[in-house]
């Protein structure tokens, strides 16, 4: 093929096509395996924060019993349990907020794939199209043209052909074996 040939650069057009369309795949399963990957840790912090918080939330009513028994403690009581209370809160915020990034990057990674997706039907489009458009500009006529040039030769081999040998004269037997 010479490089000046529009059929050339199509064939490179194609395989430029079929490369982006394995290395959007193969980023596809990257960002899918990224996500998992996430997910699990958010649900593994989630698994280890819930006792944490359930404990904090014990520890603060024994906290409320013994300041009603203890009237000189209950003030640093009372501090260590808004301390723990405030703790807590900021943890559920903590995990409040991881699971909302959780949930935005699972959309992103959705929209993404859609992204994705859409690219490949549309590659897939133009692929088929100028497919279609090479059997119908290239290979077919070449194909005629070929037919053509076949037929030529045939003529050509006919017409240049040595005339046959008279059948008046007489042959030996050598020349008259067929086969």
């Amino acid at each position: 093929m010479n490089a000046s040939d529009p059929q050339f650069w199509m064939m490179i057009a194609s395989i430029i096509i079929a490369i982006c369309f394995i290395v959007m795949a193969i980023a596809l399963v990257a960002i899918a395996i990224i996500v998992k990957r996430v997910i699990g840790t958010v649900t593994r912090l989630e698994e280890k924060v819930n006792p944490l918080i359930i404990q904090v939330n014990q520890i603060s009513e024994q906290g409320k019993e013994i300041s009603v028994q203890f009237n000189e403690m209950s003030g640093n009581l009372s501090t260590a349990t808004k301390y723990f209370a405030d703790s807590a809160a900021l943890v559920k915020e903590e995990v409040k907020e991881l699971k909302m990034l959780v949930g935005e990057t699972a959309d992103t990674a959705k929209d993404k794939v859609a992204l994705v997706s859409q690219t490949i039907d549309r590659t897939q489009v133009q692929v088929t199209t100028t497919a279609d458009f090479i059997q119908d500009k290239v290979v077919q006529p070449a194909a005629e043209i070929a037919a053509i040039m076949a037929g030529v030769r045939k003529g050509l081999e006919v017409l240049f052909a040595p005339s046959p040998k008279r059948i008046d004269r007489a042959y030996h037997e050598d020349e008259m074996f067929i086969g």
